[in-house]
């Protein structure tokens, strides 16, 4: 099996929560993680967000990129660009959404698709994804 992260995983990992054990306990059922080339550039974005401690931000970039070095990279490629074209024009998400989920697509299955941003949990389960639940 594979372990695919969206953004929401990456960061959940480095983060204090509950999501944080689903994340963790997916990551270490299995060795091979991969995400979207998208998944970085989103995630570095979104630590400057997450609070005002200089310190903890920088710290958490670095487990970040650090992290990223044992992650299997799926390529944001004309083929990627056109399988999320077509899980947009059916299914309610957002670009970036559709980005992940169709990187995902092109990885062997069985795959768990760590997510919890509730727009893309019935698509990746409708795609034949294992979805990790998130707490409730």
């Amino acid at each position: 099996m594979t372990v695919a992260l969206d953004t929401s995983a990456l960061l959940s990992r480095f983060l204090e929560g509950p999501t944080r054990a689903v994340v963790l306990e997916a990551m270490a059922a299995d060795p091979d993680w991969c995400a979207s080339a998208l998944a970085l550039s989103e995630a570095l974005m979104l630590v400057d967000r997450l609070g005002d401690d200089p310190a903890r931000t920088d710290e958490l970039r670095r487990a970040i990129r650090d992290d990223w070095e044992r992650v299997h990279v799926v390529p944001v490629d004309q083929i990627c660009l056109d399988r999320a074209t077509e899980l947009g024009r059916t299914q309610p998400l957002r670009t970036v959404d559709a980005i992940h989920l169709a990187a995902a697509d092109r990885l062997p299955r069985p795959l768990t698709y760590v997510t919890f941003d509730p727009a893309q949990i019935p698509v990746a389960l409708s795609l034949g994804f294992d979805v990790p639940a998130p707490p409730t």
